[in-house]
């Protein structure tokens, strides 16, 4: 076969498994309507003045109902939680035992959250986010989102999928920052109590409303 036979099967290939990533996370959020997974976050500071970017490593558990109910449990190396109730967007840390609320609706729009457990439908995903296939990697399909909104402090974030499983998230703030999360052990349409997003601030904690 002649050359120019093989880069054109080379090209439809990988336009092939690109496109695996767009149609995975077009299923992704029509069938799965909720989850429950574990997770570690690595996050990467851009290297300043000859010096190496450090790097933080964290674990817990993520629970999502779509749409707009999700929930990041921190567990190691501190106790901290991220919970979205539907309305109220609520940040807690519990060393400081402080609560933040913000209004959920202000809050997502463009974030990653929005990509994964928020948005009902593609399309409402697409209101707010230019979607791109990305080269497979990792063993995983990828999907570029870059927020329409450029004055937020997001620059771009990649939804990594095994299949049509979530599997990582790849996320680049506007500061040069880098958060890799992988997901293990997830659960796919489990049936999650609501008691699940049903944040009250704990006695004696600092509420600070945004």
């Amino acid at each position: 076969m002649k050359l120019r036979h093989w880069l054109l099967i080379g090209l439809l290939s990988s336009a092939n498994a690109w496109a695996g990533g767009l149609e995975s996370l077009e299923t992704f959020v029509r069938t799965v309507k909720s989850g429950r997974a574990d997770f570690t976050q690595t996050v990467t500071a851009p290297a300043r003045e000859g010096q190496p970017g450090r790097t933080k490593t964290s674990a817990g558990t993520f629970e999502f109902q779509r749409p707009g109910k999700f929930k990041f449990d921190y567990q190691k190396p501190f106790a901290q939680s991220i919970v979205a109730d539907g309305k109220t967007l609520w940040l807690y840390d519990a060393d400081l035992n402080q609560v933040t609320q913000r209004a959920q609706a202000q809050a997502l729009g463009s974030t990653p959250a929005a990509l994964i457990a928020a948005a009902p439908d593609l399309k409402a995903l697409q209101a707010d986010f230019m979607l791109e296939a990305a080269p497979e990697r990792d063993g995983l399909q990828w999907v570029k989102a870059t927020p329409k909104n450029k004055d937020g402090q997001l620059q771009s974030v990649q939804v990594g999928f095994q299949g049509d499983a979530l599997a990582a998230l790849e996320i680049l703030d506007s500061f040069g920052q880098r958060s890799v999360l992988k997901f293990s052990k997830v659960e796919v349409n489990p049936s999650l109590p609501a008691s699940v997003f049903d944040f009250k601030p704990p006695a004696g904690a600092d509420v600070v409303k945004q």
